[in-house]
């Protein structure tokens, strides 16, 4: 299937980077858009010089795939509505506002037989993709997203809104199940917490802390994972990963190698600082074409539906521990 016709509903501020995302791609024919705000179709309509349907029903009826880039509200209905025409959907995270939505997309894409990703952009993002092939099983996660306050999203509490972001990177590269949640929060500027932090306990031994705020004074994005002989360090914002390992050794050619000495009878290691190559891509876009890529060849997306939901199921855990903590402290 080659699966090039594709149809964008919600033309918002997120709406349009995908639009102008697809136009630069060789790789889609863009049919049109949908949005039900008169004055944001008329818009884009003129900007983009692209067909505005009259329909989301019209705009999912001519579409191959269907990239839903709707508030989070509207995702259930949007999507449920695509997969019931059995068409691939790419579908911006949180990928509904409730678990019970999400089951039932789950249920309605299994009985389509279609393919659906979720827009976990940060997977696609150049530094994570370079630290990637170095993880290896860390112990410890400490992750920090904070942004300047934007009234755009806080319709949402932050965890669903920032903090989501590093709970699908933390739950994909910790293969393990989740033993315990705590976590605090404050709703400072608008009635869902604006500031957050979550500790998730695994399994295996390891345990993330996750810290998200959107009414800090500075933007950052920073993730490091700690893991035996050494860690990664990964700005999503800036874009650059370090690694940092240590490797054991009994002699010193270099006077100004990094050496720690662990002690008597225990050695020595030294000290090894890389940055690995950051390739540019445009993270939208190459979500966008590796979802085309796992229609054509009948692979599994990157990001499934699954992994969209096992995301949505921790933040909930999260938010339900914020909640009770208030009830307490109030």
């Amino acid at each position: 299937m080659e699966a090039r016709n594709i149809g964008v509903l919600g033309a918002g501020h997120l709406g349009k980077i995908h639009i102008k995302c697809i136009l630069e791609s060789e790789r889609f024919d863009l049919l049109g858009f949908f949005d039900p705000d008169p004055a944001i179709a008329q818009d884009v309509e003129q900007k983009f010089d692209i067909r505005r349907f009259d329909s989301a029903d019209a705009l999912i009826e001519a579409s191959q795939l269907v990239d839903i880039v709707t508030p989070t509200i509207s995702h259930f209905d949007s999507a449920a509505k695509a997969l019931r025409r059995s068409r691939h959907v790419f579908i911006e995270k949180p990928l509904t506002t409730t678990l019970a939505e999400a089951r039932q997309l789950i249920d309605l894409a299994r009985e389509a037989n279609v393919k659906v990703q979720v827009g976990h952009v940060e997977r696609f993002n150049p530094a994570f993709l370079a630290a990637n092939p170095f993880l290896d099983n860390p112990m410890f996660i400490e992750t920090h997203r904070l942004a300047q306050f934007n009234p755009r999203g806080t319709d949402v509490p932050v965890i669903l809104d920032l903090m989501i972001h590093d709970i699908d990177i933390i739950l994909n590269v910790v293969k393990s199940p989740i033993r315990k949640v705590s976590a605090s929060g404050v709703a400072v500027v608008s009635e869902t917490p604006d500031i957050a932090n979550a500790r998730v306990e695994f399994n295996n031994g390891c345990v993330a802390n996750l810290t998200a705020s959107r009414i800090s004074m500075k933007n950052m994005r920073k993730s490091r994972f700690f893991q035996k002989d050494g860690y990664i360090s990964v700005d999503f914002l800036s874009k650059e990963t370090e690694i940092i390992r240590m490797q054991a050794i009994e002699t010193v050619d270099d006077p100004f190698a990094m050496i720690i000495e662990l002690g008597p009878g225990r050695g020595k290691r030294q000290i090894f600082l890389e940055k690995p190559e950051i390739k540019p891509i445009n993270a939208i876009k190459a979500e966008l074409e590796t979802f085309q890529d796992s229609i054509i060849q009948n692979t599994e997306p990157l990001v499934t539906i699954e992994d969209g939901y096992r995301s949505l199921e921790l933040a909930y855990q999260i938010m339900d521990k914020i909640e009770i903590n208030t009830r307490v402290i109030g």
